[in-house]
């Protein structure tokens, strides 16, 4: 059970950053280490669409598999807590190629399809049950997940339980190997990236321990792993095809978008020099000004951006951000405004735009607050932000029993039951009986008095 939650605004994030710090039932250890979840419309979408083929070669449906992003450096993905796929960002920043990405998630897919996770599970049981809550729980309520680019910080003792619960058998590696490749080959497109993936990891497992990515300690590879995958990529039909240029340019984006997010500006200009005019040159440095931060540099770099590309919705988010996150929420209005009628069935911009509207204060705005709070919800309904920013929205309107509510739903995802069983009563005294709010407020006095147990 998450045990306390802090849910402080920052501006450290792509494009909306809260920060929360979970204890899992009492203060996280002093050598905890941190694990920062991330937020971000574009590149979940780019992650979903070089995943979809191989999630329905392994007859998974897409819409099922929850991606979550890591920020972390270490080059590793894992997948845990049910269909659930988790990438660090170090994965995409080291990566050269779409096709590298694509091939490490048809092997993580093939642990999931392998059923490989439900035995895995039975190694919770010898784990510190506080180092499996704070990765588990953690990652599955995503419960700092505020906007495009929502990043939470999660204590996690003994680096996540990694000699137990990430380390796979050596079987189950090969069995994912060669599930990939099948998955792989069955979407029609080539293994060579995941050879080009693995050729890469065994070059970190020649480093000592200390320095070796995590995905090299947890998925050791054997020179027969590595030769069976060149032996597929030599006979297969499909192993002089590339990815489609969209996914290309997509995934160049996505790398770019991250580098300039998580480093320091001197960084990301040495990757992507101040002289570059490419499109993911000047959407790096744009980040990367925006967040020393140097509107007088970032702004002139996202303009040019949207003269060329006007329909872009992820130039138009990033813009409001930035304009945002300088003070100026009357400002970014019309570019998050833009945003969303560009891509408006896109929960995260919602959610984004409420909170730019609420900022605002303006009554006239706090209809249209909810009617986005509630898009948003309905897509991810274990974001405790977004419930608190509809709890504020239906309080401003004087709406107690829909404040209530969105404050019980919180209040019951961070573990704080005693709140949510207070405010669901608050709202079960307000309801009709047998409405539909009457029945939310009972469900959650429920599960709070379950999760008691």
């Amino acid at each position: 059970m998450l045990k306390r939650f802090l849910d402080s605004a920052t501006n450290l994030s792509i494009a909306t950053l809260v920060i929360a710090c979970v204890a899992v039932n009492s203060a996280a250890p002093a050598n905890a280490k941190k694990i920062s979840m991330i937020r971000d419309a574009e590149i979940e979408n780019t992650i979903r669409l070089l995943a979809t083929p191989v999630f329905k070669a392994a007859n998974l449906d897409p819409s099922s598999v929850k991606i979550h992003l890591i920020q972390d450096n270490a080059l590793n993905a894992f997948v845990a807590g049910g269909q659930r796929l988790f990438i660090n960002t170090g994965l995409i920043t080291q990566s050269t190629s779409a096709e590298q990405i694509i091939g490490v998630i048809a092997h993580e897919t093939g642990h999931i399809a392998g059923g490989h996770l439900t035995r895995l599970n039975k190694i919770l049981e010898k784990s510190a049950m506080a180092t499996v809550l704070s990765m588990l729980l953690g990652a599955t309520a995503i419960v700092a997940g505020h906007g495009d680019a929502g990043m939470m910080v999660i204590g996690a003792g003994q680096g996540l339980a990694q000699s137990n619960y990430l380390r796979y058998s050596q079987t189950q590696e090969s069995a994912a190997d060669q599930a990939a490749l099948k998955f792989l080959d069955d979407s029609g497109q080539s293994a060579k990236g995941l050879l080009d993936f693995m050729n890469l990891l065994g070059e970190r497992e020649l480093l000592i321990t200390e320095y070796q990515d995590l995905y090299a300690r947890t998925h050791p590879l054997t020179r027969d792993r590595v030769s069976n995958i060149a032996n597929h990529v030599a006979r297969s039909p499909h192993s002089g095809k590339s990815v489609s240029k969209k996914l290309q340019i997509m995934y160049r984006r996505a790398r770019a978008k991250l580098v300039g997010f998580i480093n320091p500006v001197g960084h990301t200009l040495r990757i992507y020099k101040a002289s570059g005019n490419s499109l993911e040159s000047r959407y790096a440095r744009a980040i990367g000004y925006s967040r020393k931060p140097d509107m007088d540099k970032a702004l002139p770099l996202i303009d040019s951006l949207l003269a060329e590309y006007p329909q872009d919705p992820y130039f138009w988010e990033l813009k409001g951000q930035m304009i945002f996150e300088n003070g100026d929420a009357k400002g970014a209005m019309g570019p998050y405004i833009t945003a969303v009628s560009l891509l408006p069935g896109n929960p995260l911009l919602r959610r984004d735009l409420a909170r730019v509207q609420l900022a605002l204060n303006d009554p006239n705005l706090l209809k249209d607050a909810i009617k986005n709070l509630k898009v948003a919800i309905a897509d991810d309904r274990e974001s405790p932000f977004t419930w608190r920013q509809l709890a504020i929205a239906y309080g401003r309107l004087g709406d107690k029993g829909h404040s209530s509510l969105a404050l019980a739903e919180e209040a019951l995802l961070i573990g704080r039951l005693e709140v949510a069983k207070y405010h669901g009563g608050l709202a079960e005294r307000v309801f009709p009986k047998g409405s539909r709010e009457w029945l939310q407020a009972q469900d959650i006095i429920t599960a709070a008095r379950l999760a008691k147990k």
